[in-house]
């Protein structure tokens, strides 16, 4: 016979008695923490994550609120304090904008890793920084924005539009996949300002392609640039969605940066 559902409520924890175990964690390498941007979900990251799995990494896939950068940030870096141990934490696109404010404060975090992401200094906003350079084609491939009860509005890639935009060397059916299950964006969240960046502080890595259409290469070089990226990857012809289209090279770097990251041993 099944709970009801006061029963069940009433049989869950109010508090996590230990941290999150992380299949495969072990002291020796960090847990991978993986958050997508706009326009993607966590599904996104699939290839990333089992090559990382194969490895040895124990994965955590964040899905991404895309309501704001200090709330997506606030809920990344709950995530980061639920896991035992240290962490390397990858943004793309949008994303990039949430861990450099998520790791902030979170001593755990050895590494991070912007999977053609922004890397912003204080200040600077998603829509500041996507037009500091000419190249990006995003703003004539989305839909009329969507207005939420309470006013907000919300965006969306155009299904039509995405696989030229987004994915452009990606698979024509798995890039239709992915612009069904895109997450949509807050418009707000690509204004609000960013807080502060670790990757001041933190080592960091970048990787990018040359035919990206929603961010232009040259901002993203520009960023891993003023940041002195540890090591700066650029992939020719790769899209905005090289997670799914270059994933062997984008699990690389990132297992360069948790070995970076790794505890010292005794």
């Amino acid at each position: 016979m099944l709970l009801g559902w006061a029963s069940f409520s009433a049989a869950l924890p109010v508090q996590a008695a230990s941290p999150i175990a992380v299949a495969g964690s072990s002291a020796a390498r960090p847990t991978i923490v993986l958050v997508h941007g706009a326009f993607a979900d966590s599904s996104s990251w699939t290839a990333v994550a089992q090559r990382l799995s194969a490895h040895g990494y124990p994965v955590v896939s964040v899905a991404n609120p895309l309501r704001g950068v200090q709330a997506d940030a606030a809920y990344t870096a709950s995530l980061v304090r639920s896991i035992a141990g240290p962490v390397v934490l990858v943004g793309h696109s949008y994303g990039g904008m949430v861990i450099a404010r998520a790791a902030q404060d979170e001593a755990q975090v050895r590494a991070l890793v912007f999977v053609a992401a922004l890397a912003p200094e204080a200040g600077e906003t998603v829509a500041g920084l996507a037009g500091k350079f000419p190249g990006s084609t995003l703003g004539t491939a989305l839909a009329d924005p969507v207005t939420l009860p309470d006013g907000a509005q919300e965006l969306y890639i155009r299904q039509d539009k995405y696989w030229q935009q987004f994915a452009a060397d990606v698979a024509e059916p798995q890039a239709a996949a992915m612009a069904v299950a895109q997450r949509p964006v807050a418009l707000a969240a690509l204004n609000e300002p960013a807080g502060a960046a670790a990757w001041q502080r933190l080592p960091s890595f970048f990787v990018y392609g040359t035919a990206d259409r929603n961010l232009p290469p040259a901002v993203l070089r520009y960023m891993a640039e003023r940041a002195h990226g540890r090591e700066i990857r650029e992939i020719p012809g790769a899209s905005h969605a090289l997670m799914a289209s270059h994933a062997q090279q984008v699990a690389e770097l990132i297992e360069v940066a948790a070995r970076a990251g790794a505890p010292a041993q005794p």
